[in-house]
């Protein structure tokens, strides 16, 4: 049987399983067997992980199958695709994967191997992907996942905030891809834009089970108790955000309702949806 090498950062592309799912995995494979095979590049695992952890837990029989690429940055892009169209991703795995499908089809058109397909004007990309035109990488991405522009380069920063915490703790990556470390994609953003002390702080307090995306002070805390009747001036932290992004929208939709584009207007109301998503996750 060939040797599997096992990529770690292919491996931590994926979004972990909770204990649960994976008991179904192994109680499924010892029952049924491995009925898919495990993929291939160059005898590193792109896509079967979990099962090869249970089969070589049981000894099990499997079969392979070996795909080609023209480099690492394709097998990603592969990877992220497929776990797209698989999986019920949450808010925040979505927006990871599709920043990082960006962040990484960037990096891929701009690489000094393909000048000669740059200067014809297209990129060949992997399986199953069309040839994509040099240019706006978000607006053929956003067609793609179905999502504004906007969203995929907002996306951008959050996959490049999750990958720089992922290098200071992979733990730290894992709990907020799992969706145990309570941290919303605003923040990330912040992050992505920051200096690198934030996010080594960041990742160490995820990783101690110590970060918290909010921080009121004591005037804060008095202002919640107030008495029924009793008016506050002050807008509180939640309210001016809440705010700032329904204003935001608010000016975005008046243009759009005029222009007369309605596939613009229903990528503006979910992209609007993700905001207040994100926002609810961490009330």
């Amino acid at each position: 049987m060939q040797e599997i090498i096992i990529d770690e950062y292919f491996s931590s592309l994926l979004p972990p399983l909770d204990s649960e799912t994976f008991a179904r995995l192994e109680e499924s494979l010892l029952q049924y067997g491995c009925q898919n095979p495990l993929v291939l590049w160059d005898g590193i695992l792109i896509d079967g992980h979990n099962r090869y952890e249970i089969i070589k837990k049981h000894d099990l029989p499997y079969s392979t199958v070996t795909m080609d690429f023209d480099s690492r940055d394709n097998v990603v892009i592969w990877i992220i695709s497929t776990q797209i169209a698989r999986r019920n991703l949450t808010a925040i795995q979505l927006s990871y994967y599709r920043g990082l499908h960006y962040n990484t089809e960037k990096k891929l058109v701009g690489n000094a191997n393909l000048k000669t397909q740059q200067n014809q004007g297209v990129v060949q990309l992997p399986h199953n992907e069309v040839i994509g035109k040099i240019g706006s990488t978000s607006s053929r991405l956003s067609e793609k996942y179905n999502v504004s522009r906007a969203t995929i380069e907002r996306d951008s920063q959050v996959a490049e905030a999750i990958t720089a915490i992922g290098k200071t703790s992979p733990d730290a990556k894992r709990d907020i891809l799992a969706g145990k470390a309570r941290i919303s994609r605003k923040k990330l953003r912040e992050l992505s834009a920051g200096p690198e002390e934030a996010v080594i702080e960041t990742a160490a307090k995820i990783e101690e089970g110590t970060f918290t995306s909010k921080s009121p002070d004591d005037s804060k805390q008095k202002e919640a108790k107030l008495p029924a009747g009793a008016v506050n001036s002050e807008m509180l932290p939640l309210e001016k955000e809440f705010s700032g992004i329904t204003g935001e929208f608010s000016r975005e939709l008046r243009i759009l309702e005029l222009s007369g584009d309605t596939e613009a207007l229903r990528l503006a109301f979910r992209s609007y949806i993700e905001t207040l998503e994100d926002m609810l996750s961490l009330i």
